[in-house]
């Protein structure tokens, strides 16, 4: 039951973060248009690259270490050491090579990389500490302050006529905020200040050495394709693709807070060599990966360009790309389990190969269709080298452990989204024949609400299971009265 709560109490920071970055990100494309949020975008994606070599694995080696539960701080300033040494080394060769930065992105922003590279990496060290520390609800709470505070900034500073200048200085503030709560709250949690010694130092870069290729896919996930598309198309090309890209991801995040949640439990068991445990806990992240992708991939294949006219009008050309991009993290979602599950029981070295062959396979996919086929080749890369990594992942998962997929829950995870399609066809085909609103919005959310309402009402009719996670999951003055 707890571990449900705090997924649920995750998930719904994640949704309210997303959704004020939404908000923002709207505004940003009304503002400055498909050109400004291209820059933005390419921006953070080179931010995103070099945050992997400021990090190196280090923080998910701290979550590790912290989650088995001896030498917290020792292990947190040992992490933390390490990856300001990184910081520094780094950001020395931004500055020395600023121009090639700056004429990459097509616009000054070297030393605005500098400085996300570091407000990030505070929140990340932050972040990766109260997750160590079971903590995850909080760090979960974090990410709307984060991403709100962010958005608020930047709307005002849009609408004050600052541009990009003030995209900067909402995202500073918002990351470095939640990193001085959230290192406040992680130091209140130690047990004890103890200094790192060697061996603090040898645990941290034992698993790291294959960890930190998971951040490395993360990035190659979001930042890959945009990062190509940087040397072929225009700003506002990749504009279009990243507002079709934000969509899509908002999707993700559920299954995202679930295995975030489930990694500190699994490790702690697997430390206890209790597997079958493990296996379970596996089994009902893959029953629910798809909870919220599923019912997305339908809703987003028919809403699609409605959805994107919410940007701009320039921007409703993305519908394909958008669709495709969901089925890229639909599959992201059920694979990511199977590397939180390895990472968990303390194979990175597998969950390592796992990442690297998506990488390899999403860096030649992209460069090879890209030329041909655009922003659609992008969105097709992405979405087949995650399938192959999948695969892979269900190769190695399961010659560790037995386990078996709840194809039955998936199922009517896919019955539910069905007549959730059918039932947004017919509300879309009642506003275009008979009402034909101009108010694109409002369409959208009626749409988005009764095709949500249709979904999770046929899924609680035909899913026993989800109806006992409910159950399970609410207060107990709540259950007192429906038992």
């Amino acid at each position: 039951m707890r571990l449900g709560q705090t997924s649920i109490i995750h998930f719904v920071s994640r949704f309210l973060a997303s959704a004020s970055g939404f908000v923002a990100t709207i505004f940003i494309g009304r503002i400055l248009g498909s050109d400004g949020l291209g820059t933005y975008y390419l921006i953070l994606s080179v931010v995103a690259w070099l945050g992997i070599t400021v990090k190196m694995g280090i923080t998910g080696a701290v979550t590790k270490r912290i989650s088995e539960g001896e030498d917290d701080a020792a292990y947190a300033i040992a992490g933390a050491s390490i990856s300001i040494v990184l910081f520094f080394g780094i950001s020395a060769l931004v500055v020395i090579f600023s121009n090639q930065v700056n004429s990459y992105i097509g616009y000054p922003a070297a030393v605005v990389v500098v400085v996300f590279l570091f407000v990030n990496l505070a929140q990340s060290i932050a972040n990766s500490i109260l997750n160590g520390q079971h903590l995850v609800y909080i760090s979960g709470v974090f990410t709307p302050i984060r991403t709100g505070s962010r958005s608020l900034v930047q709307i005002a500073a849009l609408l004050g006529g600052f541009g990009l200048t003030g995209l900067f200085i909402g995202y500073t503030i918002g990351y470095l905020l939640v990193a001085i709560l959230g290192l406040w709250i992680a130091v209140k949690h130690f047990e004890a200040i103890t200094t790192p010694d060697r061996d603090h130092y040898f645990q941290l870069f034992s698993y790291a050495k294959f960890s930190w290729i998971g951040s490395f896919r993360t990035r190659a996930f979001n930042w890959v394709d945009v990062s190509i598309l940087g040397f072929f198309v225009s700003s506002s090309v990749i504009g279009i693709y990243t507002a079709a890209w934000n969509i899509a991801v908002f999707l993700i995040l559920f299954g995202g807070s679930l295995s975030q949640t489930l990694f500190p439990e699994m490790s702690s068991l697997s430390a206890d060599d209790d597997l079958q445990e493990v296996a379970d806990l596996f089994e009902t992240a893959i029953a629910f990966g798809g909870l919220i992708l599923i019912p997305g991939l339908v809703g987003g294949t028919l809403l699609g360009e409605q959805l994107l006219q919410v940007y701009g009008e320039d921007f409703s050309q993305g519908n394909v790309i958008l669709s495709i991009l969901i089925i890229a993290t639909l599959i992201q979602g059920y694979q990511r389990q199977f590397t939180t599950t390895l990472n968990a029981m303390d194979k990175p070295d597998l969950a390592f190969k796992i990442n690297f062959t998506f990488i390899i396979a999403n860096i030649v996919l992209n460069i090879s269709l890209i030329p041909y086929f655009g922003v659609i080749g992008a969105a097709v890369a992405t979405a087949t080298a995650v399938a192959i990594s999948l695969v892979f992942a269900y190769y190695i998962l399961s010659s560790l452990i037995e386990f078996s997929i709840p194809f039955g829950e998936i199922l009517r995870q896919w019955v539910s989204a069905a007549v959730m399609g059918v039932v947004v066809w017919v509300g879309i085909w009642f506003e275009a024949t008979y009402i034909d609103f101009t108010y694109n919005m409002l369409i959208v959310i009626v749409l988005v609400g009764v095709g949500a309402t249709v979904y999770f009402t046929t899924l609680l009719i035909i899913s026993q299971r989800v109806r006992k996670t409910i159950l399970d999951n609410l207060p107990a003055r709540f259950t007192f009265g429906m038992i």
